[in-house]
């Protein structure tokens, strides 16, 4: 088994990456880079590789399988990303071109689901609320945040 998780927050303006102990719950590893998504759907995934990358080079050690936030939802039935904030990753197969590109398994999962379970487990949730049956969460992006405040 690995012992780091790795996880990729795959956003519209920035790609983050963190990698966490499994025996500590310490972060190891924390970059970010930019999404750079008005170059397309192929820089995207160049520019996830370059981040998976450089954290495996300053680790020693690649990931066998990554976690991925994304701006949207994976199609069941159809393979394909739909709903993304992020234009250029709608209708496309990120799940397979991910593992073709960097050989892992990726695992993907709505990024404002991923917040929300994070902060029910670990967060402000577990700490304030622990009996809660029920979770809601907000997530802003960057950019509607930005065209808000002009």
């Amino acid at each position: 088994m690995d012992r780091y998780y790795w996880g990729i927050d795959l956003g519209g303006t920035k790609i983050e990456c963190i990698v966490i102990d499994r025996e500590t719950d310490q972060s190891v590893i924390r970059e970010r880079i930019a999404t750079e998504s008005s170059k397309g759907y192929e820089h995207i995934l160049d520019q996830i590789k370059t981040l998976i990358d450089r954290c495996a080079d300053k680790l020693g050690q690649y990931p066998q399988a990554v976690g991925f936030g994304t701006p949207g939802t994976l199609d069941p039935i159809h393979g394909v990303m739909k709903n993304c904030n992020t234009t250029a990753l709608n209708g496309k197969a990120l799940d397979k071109d991910l593992n073709e590109l960097l050989n892992i398994k990726p695992v993907l999962a709505n990024d404002a689901n991923c917040f929300a379970l994070a902060e029910t487990h670990y967060g402000v949730v577990k700490r304030t609320k622990p009996d809660a049956q029920i979770v809601f969460g907000i997530i802003m992006g960057t950019r509607s945040w930005l065209r808000n405040c002009d």
